[in-house]
């Protein structure tokens, strides 16, 4: 069995306060306990006394049996004296990789970065076929532009033979004489 001395919530809800208690690890947050120690408040200012209510001397003999405090109860029993001794000394934690994402995050975060490279490359090769497709459009249109020209004289050609069809030919003028 191994002890505890930490927080176990009471209070109602948005209005939290806590009891420190000392207790087996495996018990839930506001389960049994084995001792009640003292209290803390959170909604009191920082530098009031009614904060942290800890009975040192039982924390001290609970310490001495073998019970861990958490981090919190630790920065409080690390501001108590007893004997003018500190009740305990804390030191702060360091955890480099508790902002690191789990593997699975890694793993969707990977997807998502080959995602946004496709959709970039897919969009750079639609504007490079646009591109494409616009210069090759303006070759026809200049292509079109040189083709009538050159064509032209073929064009008017047909047209004047039309012309000379509906002029009178010699052969109509003579049957128009006979008829007068």
């Amino acid at each position: 069995m191994s002890l505890k001395i930490r927080l176990a919530r009471g209070g109602s809800k948005k209005r939290p306060f806590y009891s420190v208690v000392v207790a087996d690890s495996r018990m839930p947050r506001d389960g049994r306990n084995i001792e009640k120690l003292g209290t803390y408040d959170p909604r009191q200012p920082k530098d009031s006394e009614n904060r942290v209510k800890i009975d040192a001397e039982k924390a001290v003999a609970w310490i001495k049996k073998g019970a861990k405090p958490t981090d919190r109860v630790a920065r409080f029993l690390s501001q108590m004296e007893v004997d003018g001794k500190p009740v305990y000394t804390w030191k702060a934690g360091n955890n480099p990789n508790k902002g690191e994402p789990g593997e699975k995050a890694k793993e969707r975060a990977e997807e998502k970065v080959g995602k946004v490279a496709a959709r970039k490359e897919a969009e750079k090769d639609a504007k490079e076929a646009a591109k494409v497709a616009k210069v090759e459009a303006k070759a026809a249109a200049e292509a079109e532009k040189a083709a009538p020209a050159e064509d032209a004289p073929a064009e008017e050609a047909p047209a004047a033979e039309a012309a000379a069809a509906d002029a009178p030919t010699e052969d109509a003028a003579k049957e128009e004489e006979k008829k007068d």
